[in-house]
């Protein structure tokens, strides 16, 4: 299998690494987190008029068609300087509404997402034992539309974003709804987060929403898998990125008159960690493949579940052994390895973390259905 980028997917990673290298300075990081959004706008403005936004779009609601692939590529850019831009949250949303959304939506939606001037956001998480696909949230038809009610947890970048995607129950299965964020009966709690990032929880109580998709359909399953990839693309940079600030640090500290790098005990872990960051980049993009038609969706699932999994498992690790080797300095908040290690914590244990990903992957092969 050939995993190699190609000539458009080099093209993005490189204007992105240009942009992000440049804006996500550590006076600029800092600013970001000092912010009430904790959103650097600036940077995202750019991303917009650079196209990088519009880029993973289908061409017929004006992007460039480069869809998950490129996604993934913009974030691994991303994670690997843990720049404070909302990008998975709102560009899984686009795709999930590009890939289910009705006419109006999409010209509703998108074009203000391409230009920046917009923002979406998602709502797959819960309080208690509720897997993303078994949302407690709950959708009841009132004549021609719908009303949702439930809390969701820990919504990602809710500042700036005037809708949000919810998944909720309805009697033909877990669907997808457009909630306007200002919609009423709906209750925002601003909640902080590990990695500085802030997030909100969202109460519904009888919310007037849209449907994406039908109700019941595939668009919370697509909208699900794409979260997953999209956070094992960030995982997988902030991991790189880690380990990019482990290997200098240790080519310039010196121990007993010789570099720290020399000493094999140092070596070994930062084989380790290359050893993760390689099984994270090929799961990744294992699973990138296998959205590509002929579409499996149950393979396509597995595969997003491995490639979560070792995003999980192995990004913490690498985050865990990076911070190790910087010995005292690594826990310095303000020193830049630190972010990577909050980042890498975060992404962790969302959609559930590891071990929830491990039992949804142990029903999808033992022929069993997904209950939380």
């Amino acid at each position: 299998m050939d995993f190699s980028l190609g000539e458009e997917l080099e093209a993005v990673r490189d204007l992105a690494r240009e942009i992000l290298t440049d804006h996500a300075t550590p006076e600029r990081l800092r600013e970001a987190e000092r912010s009430p959004s904790r959103v650097d706008e600036r940077l995202w403005a750019d991303l917009a008029s650079a196209g990088l936004l519009a880029a993973v779009l289908p061409e017929a609601d004006g992007g460039a068609g480069l869809g998950m692939a490129g996604l993934c590529v913009l974030l691994q850019e991303q994670g690997r300087v843990v720049a404070p831009v909302p990008l998975w949250p709102a560009l899984t949303a686009a795709l999930t509404v590009a890939a289910h959304g009705t006419a109006g939506q999409r010209s509703a939606l998108l074009p203000g997402l391409a230009d920046g001037g917009a923002r979406l956001t998602v709502a797959l998480e819960e309080f208690g034992p509720a897997g993303p696909l078994a949302p407690w949230t709950t959708a009841t038809q009132d004549g021609t539309g719908w009303l949702l009610t439930g809390v969701k947890a820990v919504v990602p970048a809710p500042a700036g974003a005037a809708h949000v995607l919810v998944t909720a129950a309805t009697d033909a299965g877990p669907g997808v709804f457009l909630v306007a964020a200002d919609a009423p009966g709906a209750g925002w709690e601003h909640a902080e987060t590990t990695s500085h990032d802030l997030s909100a929880h969202l109460t519904l109580d009888g919310a007037p929403a849209e449907p994406v998709g039908t109700p019941g359909g595939t668009a919370c399953a697509d909208l699900v898998r794409y979260a997953r990839l999209a956070l094992a693309a960030v995982q997988a940079g902030v991991a790189e990125g880690a380990l990019g600030h482990a290997a200098g640090h240790l080519r310039e500290r010196a121990q007993f008159g010789r570099p720290l790098a020399t000493f094999q005990a140092v070596q070994h872990q930062l084989a380790d960690c290359y050893i993760d960051i390689e099984a994270m980049r090929v799961t990744l993009w294992y699973a990138v493949d296998a959205l590509a038609e002929p579409f499996d969706a149950d393979a396509a699932d597995r595969a997003a579940l491995v490639a979560e999994w070792w995003a999980a498992e192995g990004g913490l690790d690498t985050v865990h052994r990076v911070q190790h080797v910087h010995g005292g300095i690594g826990v310095d908040t303000d020193y830049p390895v630190h972010r990577h290690f909050l980042w890498g914590k975060q992404i962790s244990t969302t959609l559930g973390g590891a071990g929830a990903g491990l039992d949804h992957l142990g029903v999808l092969l033992t022929g069993g259905e997904v209950t939380a």
